[in-house]
């Protein structure tokens, strides 16, 4: 695989962003990566846990907006003409991590920013690192977090915070995080592979097959699938307005987007 890594170690299956040298830039590539890598852990005898994290100094920085997320290779140069197949794109592998009967701990550290944050979204835990920056900055580029992030952290944190990451796009840390509900612990930086294997290790002593049908009960009382569709019908027009592209354009250039509001 070009960019993630895997690993068994006894029960469980880590999954490994690969892109240090991009800050674990998120392309739709790597996302298909992930949900076939889900897709090998449940079938290699003895695993019962995902572990995802991200090589290099942070979990993921977000979209990739210089290769504009993969979607040019994905989807052809007029891509942005297929929003919602673009959308589906993003939203499906983090829904086969979601929805896989193996549970699955994110450890997060430093930059934990847009699609990176919404990739985590899709785990069933969260363990951050105390120098975790954790946001949503896609309406800063004249986006939504369309990936699930929206309708995820809306279920996770509540309406009000929700809005507040959201609709700000601004960045908070570790304490905040676990305060909100985001993350499920905070742990020192050093600490925070083997927190999340005493994690595992506190779910393996519990009966794999009870562990699977309680995740799909609770999956199945807040279903995402309506979310996730106002996400593809909200993004797409999106897609064509001249604020992203502007939005976009002042991201690389780093400096303040001029919005038109068309």
């Amino acid at each position: 695989m070009d960019y993630i890594l895997t690993n068994q170690r006894d029960h469980l299956f880590e999954i490994v962003l690969n892109r240090p040298d991009k800050r674990n830039a998120i392309r739709v590539q790597m996302l298909q990566e992930i949900a076939q890598a889900v897709s090998i852990a449940e079938q290699t005898n003895g695993v019962r846990i995902i572990l995802l994290r991200g090589e290099g100094v942070c979990f993921s920085a977000g979209l990739d907006l210089m290769g504009m997320g993969g979607m040019p290779e994905a989807l052809g140069d007029n891509w942005i003409q297929h929003g919602n197949q673009a959308t589906r794109l993003w939203q499906i592998p983090i829904q086969r991590l979601q929805e896989s009967p193996l549970p699955s701990i994110a450890l997060l550290h430093s930059y934990t920013l847009g699609a990176g944050l919404e990739l985590a979204l899709g785990c069933d835990f969260r363990i951050a690192a105390a120098d975790v920056v954790i946001s949503l900055e896609e309406t800063r580029i004249g986006l939504i977090p369309d990936a699930g992030g929206t309708t995820r952290l809306t279920q996770l944190i509540g309406i009000a915070r929700a809005k507040e990451l959201i609709l700000t796009g601004k960045r908070i840390d570790a304490a905040t995080a676990e305060k909100w509900g985001l993350v499920n612990q905070v742990v020192a930086s050093d600490d925070l592979l083997s927190a999340g294997e005493a994690l595992a290790a506190e779910i393996l002593q519990c009966a794999p097959l009870a562990v699977a049908a309680a995740k799909r009960v609770i999956n199945a009382i807040d279903p995402v699938n309506g979310g996730l569709h106002l996400e593809m019908v909200e993004q797409n027009p999106l897609f064509h307005s001249q604020d992203v592209a502007e939005g976009v354009q002042a991201r690389l250039e780093r400096r303040d987007p001029r919005w038109q509001g068309k």
